[in-house]
């Protein structure tokens, strides 16, 4: 008897295929009344004590300030104009702050693998440290002990580049592009054209390939030089920066980056770069050694083996673990509730007290930080997967 006549004289009750659809419908049905049941209790719970369903309230008057607002946000504005404003405080650190861990957990990283002893204590102390004591403690010291305490304007202390750092935060110079800006940028673009075309092309050429230093600085050269040349033929500057000037009380001109802000920035990007720093520190041991001996054999630096052979591999590895220190500190910026900054979680607090509705409120932020970790996983999985077809 074949397969196919086994299988067409089994009862279903005992076909695994059928049992295993089966099960699977079972188990939808008990979560759908599951949820059912749960949607009920809640609604007469809600019946029960006055409130009201539904996000009608959005629409109505926030009628409270709040402090700083990457939108333009009055208290008149309605409750979704000031939630909308919570949204972009979130995205603002989020985004910065994953740019600033991922360049310093890297460079960390790096050094935990330094031949250097004193890098390699250095770099091992920092993540001690930071990985083992709580995110909240270290976002409360940053903010008291460093920036609440910081002079006052009078006495602000002035950084490198024009950077005042004060008890009003810090005040950074603010660019402000002109007209000729847009023509500057075509040569940009033409600049990164070229260095594209002309690193396709030193690849042919065996002289420019077999010395990768020319073959980058070719293509270097490519980017900054018609950008100078957009630069010198434009009729003015595309772009100038204002200056912060120091008041008697207050700073006028540049950008003025609240304590607040600066504190959850500082605070985040400090403790998430301890755990990049070791994810890429186990990425680039996964490394087979026998790699490295045979790019040590061909002559290759210790840079061009970090650059050409180690990092290629190690990003396999280091991109799953990546993700998801990318959704923890965008989920770990709720934390700056703690210290006043008007971020989504903070804004939502106020909003629920505000209108009694605290469901709603609460699954609107659920959904909100839900759909910033889909996305960003989402990246990232494409991210990895161009890495994993690089590999094959």
């Amino acid at each position: 008897m074949t397969v196919a006549q086994r299988q067409a004289t089994t009862p279903f009750w005992r076909d695994v295929r059928v049992l295993a659809i089966l099960g699977q419908i079972i188990f939808l049905l008990l979560i759908a009344v599951a949820a059912g049941f749960l949607y009920a209790n809640l609604s007469s719970a809600m019946q029960r004590r006055g409130l009201i369903g539904g996000f009608d309230f959005l629409n109505n008057e926030a009628s409270f300030e709040i402090g700083e607002s990457l939108i333009p946000y009055k208290p008149s504005d309605s409750y979704g104009t000031a939630f909308l404003a919570g949204i972009a405080n979130t995205l603002l650190v989020s985004i910065v702050g994953i740019f600033l861990a991922t360049l310093i957990g890297v460079l960390v990283g790096v050094a935990r693998l330094s031949t250097n002893w004193m890098v390699n204590r250095i770099a091992a102390t920092y993540v001690e440290i930071i990985r083992n004591t709580p995110l909240l403690v270290q976002l409360v010291f940053i903010y008291f002990a460093v920036f609440v305490s910081l002079p006052s304007v009078r006495e602000s202390i002035q950084l490198p580049g024009n950077i005042f750092a004060s008890q009003r935060g810090l005040f950074v110079p603010r660019p402000e592009f002109s007209p000729a800006f847009s023509t500057w940028f075509l040569f940009i673009i033409i600049g990164w054209v070229a260095a594209i075309l002309l690193w396709i092309f030193s690849a042919r050429v065996a002289v420019l390939d077999r010395h990768a230093w020319l073959k980058i600085g070719v293509s270097v050269l490519a980017l900054i030089l018609f950008p100078a040349m957009g630069w010198n033929l434009s009729s003015q500057p595309p772009i100038t920066f204002d200056i912060p000037v120091r008041g008697n009380f207050n700073f006028s001109g540049g950008i003025q980056l609240s304590p607040e802000f600066s504190a959850v920035l500082t605070g985040l990007v400090i403790y998430t770069a301890g755990f990049i720093a070791e994810v890429v520190r186990g990425g680039i041991l996964a490394v087979k050694r026998g790699q490295i001996e045979a790019a040590m054999a061909i002559g290759l630096s210790d840079g061009q083996i970090l650059r050409l052979v180690t990092f290629p591999q190690a990003m396999r590895v280091i991109i799953p673990p990546l993700t998801s220190n990318y959704l923890n500190l965008t989920k770990n910026s709720s934390l700056a509730i703690a210290i006043g900054f008007p971020d989504l979680f903070h804004v939502s607090s106020t909003i629920y007290n505000q209108t009694g509705q605290p469901v709603p409120v609460i699954l609107l932020v659920m959904v909100t930080y839900l759909a910033m970790s889909l996305f960003t996983s989402l990246l990232l999985n494409i991210y990895n997967r161009y890495v994993q077809i690089l590999e094959k």
